[in-house]
C-alpha cells in the first residue's frame, strides 16, 4: 500500500515569522513609499511651476517639518494609549485627504503658497501620529529569534519602494505632471490604509487607565532617561541627522554644480546610497552579530565619509561608492537598532520610546540646514564639510564610551512571550534570574531618517 503523498510545498510560501500583522504591514509600507517618494518631488516642482524659488520651496517643506516635529511626543502618547491600528488608519486617512486637495489645487490652476504650506502641515501632522504607531506596532508583530531577519526584510523592501517610487515619481512628473503624481500618493495612502484597518491588536493587552497624556509623557521620558546607551544614542543621532542633512541636502547639491558638473552625479550617488541601504538590509537577513549596539555604532562612522568626499571633493564615481558604503553601513544599524529595542523595550512602551528617538532625530534638522548658509559663508564651503565629518566622529566615540553601548548583547530569544498570534516563533520563556533586567535599546527611529 503506498503512502499518500505529501502536499507540495509552495515555492513561495510565507516564512513561519512573517506573520498575518507582518505581512500587512509590510504590503502597506511599500505602497506608502512608492507614493510618498515620488510626491517629495512632486511637492517641490508644484511649488517651482507656480514662479517659486528656493525660498518658497522652503518655506513649503519646513510647513511639514514643524507640525511634524511638534507632535510627535503627543503622537507616541497617544499611540500607547489606543489601539495603534486606529492612529495609523486615522493619520493615513489625513494624509490622503491633505495630497488628494493638494492635487486638485495643482490640477486646478495655480495655488497659492499658503494653500500649499497649510496642506504640507496637514501632512507632516499625519506623519507626526503614524511614525510612532506604526514603529511599536511593527515591534509587536514579530517576536522570537527571527525578529532582526523580519527587520531587515522590512527594511529591505520599504528602501527598494522608496527608490523605485522616486524614480517613478520624477519620471511621471515630466510625462503628465506634479498634479497627477499629487493624486497617485493619495490613493496610495487609501489603499495602505485600508490595508493597515485589517491589522490584528487582540495580541495586545488592553492598555489602563493611566494618569493623562502628560503622565504618559513623563513615562516615557522616565523610560529613555533610565537607560544611558538609549538617551546616549538619541543624542548622538540628533547631532548625525542634522549635520548629514545639512551636508547632503543643501552642500551635497552645490558641490555637484560647482565642481563634479552638475545634478545628474548628485542623483547617481543619491541612488548609490539607496542601493546600499538594499544591499545592508540583505546583509542583515543573514549576519546577527552578538554584540547589537556596538556592531551598529561602529558603523555611524562610515556616515562621516560623504561629507569629506563632497569636501575634497572626490570624483563622481568615488562619491558613488563612498555613499554605497554608507548606505550599507546605516542599514547595519538601523537593524540593529530595531533588534534592539523589541528585544529591550516594553511593548506597551514602544510608541513612546519611538517618539522621543524621531524627536531627536528631527528636532535639529530645520536648524542645520537652515545654519547651512550661513556657515559656508563664515568658514567655506570645504571647512564646514570637513566640520560635519568631524562632529559625526566624535559624537559617535563619544557613544562608545558608554558601557551599555558596547556590551548589550543579542539574546537568542526575547525577554517576554511572543508578541504575536500564530506560529511566529516558538515559546519563550522567561528570563532567568541573574540577567541584566536593566539594560534596554531603542528602535530604527534615527536611521529611517537617514535612509
Amino acid at each position: 500500500m503506498t503512502k499518500p503523498s505529501a502536499p507540495p510545498r509552495t515555492r513561495f510560501a510565507r516564512p513561519a515569522w512573517a506573520g498575518r500583522n507582518y505581512t500587512l504591514l509590510t504590503g502597506a509600507a511599500i505602497v506608502t513609499n512608492l507614493g510618498s517618494h515620488g510626491s517629495l518631488i512632486a511637492a517641490a516642482f508644484a511649488v517651482i511651476e507656480t514662479g517659486g524659488g528656493a525660498r518658497e520651496v522652503g518655506l513649503v517643506a519646513a510647513a511639514r517639518t514643524v507640525p511634524l516635529v511638534f507632535f510627535l511626543l503627543i503622537g507616541g502618547a497617544v499611540a500607547d494609549r489606543v489601539p495603534r491600528h486606529r492612529v495609523m488608519v486615522a493619520a493615513n486617512a489625513l494624509n490622503c485627504v491633505s495630497q488628494a486637495a493638494f492635487a486638485v489645487l495643482v490640477l486646478a490652476g495655480e495655488p497659492q503658497l499658503w494653500q500649499m504650506m497649510a496642506l504640507t502641515a496637514l501632512a507632516g501632522t499625519g506623519t507626526a501620529f503614524f511614525n510612532p504607531a506604526a514603529e511599536g506596532m511593527l515591534l509587536s508583530s514579530v517576536s522570537g529569534e527571527q525578529a532582526s531577519r523580519a527587520f531587515a526584510l522590512f527594511r529591505m523592501a520599504t528602501h527598494g519602494a522608496a527608490i523605485g517610487g522616486a524614480a517613478l515619481g520624477g519620471a511621471m512628473i515630466a510625462a503628465i505632471g506634479p498634479g497627477w503624481v499629487l493624486a497617485v500618493d493619495a490613493a496610495a495612502f487609501a489603499v495602505a490604509g485600508a490595508l493597515r484597518a485589517f491589522l490584528d491588536v487582540s495580541h495586545i493587552a488592553p492598555r489602563t487607565a493611566g494618569g493623562g497624556l502628560v503622565s504618559d509623557l513623563r513615562e516615557g521620558w522616565r523610560e529613555v532617561a533610565g537607560r544611558p546607551w538609549l538617551w546616549a544614542i538619541i543624542i548622538q543621532f540628533t547631532v548625525v541627522v542634522a549635520v548629514v542633512g545639512a551636508a547632503e541636502g543643501v552642500y551635497g547639491p552645490l558641490v555637484a554644480r560647482d565642481e563634479l558638473g552638475g545634478a545628474r552625479p548628485w542623483g547617481l550617488a543619491l541612488a548609490a546610497f539607496g542601493v546600499g541601504t538594499v544591499l545592508g538590509a540583505v546583509l542583515m537577513m543573514r549576519w546577527k552579530p552578538r554584540r547589537l549596539l556596538l556592531a551598529g555604532t561602529l558603523c555611524v562612522f562610515p556616515l562621516a565619509a560623504p561629507s569629506a568626499a563632497l569636501a575634497v571633493p572626490l570624483s563622481p564615481a568615488g562619491l558613488a561608492l563612498v555613499m554605497l558604503v554608507s548606505g550599507i553601513a546605516i542599514e547595519v544599524f538601523g537593524v540593529t537598532w530595531m533588534t534592539a529595542l523589541h528585544q529591550e523595550i516594553p511593548e506597551d512602551k514602544f510608541s513612546r520610546v519611538s517618539a522621543y528617538d524621531w524627536f531627536g532625530s528631527t528636532a535639529m534638522l530645520p536648524v542645520a540646514t537652515a545654519l547651512a548658509g550661513p556657515a559656508e559663508s563664515a568658514f567655506g564651503r570645504g571647512t564646514a564639510l570637513w566640520g560635519c565629518s568631524a562632529l559625526i566622529v566624535l559624537v559617535t566615540a563619544l557613544v562608545l564610551l558608554v558601557p551599555e553601548v558596547r556590551n548589550l548583547t543579542h539574546r537568542r530569544e526575547p525577554a517576554e512571550a511572543p508578541r504575536t498570534p500564530g506560529p511566529v516563533a516558538e515559546p519563550v520563556p522567561e528570563r532567568a534570574p541573574g540577567e541584566a533586567a536593566g539594560r534596554s535599546a531603542d528602535a530604527e527611529g534615527a536611521v529611517g531618517r537617514l535612509g
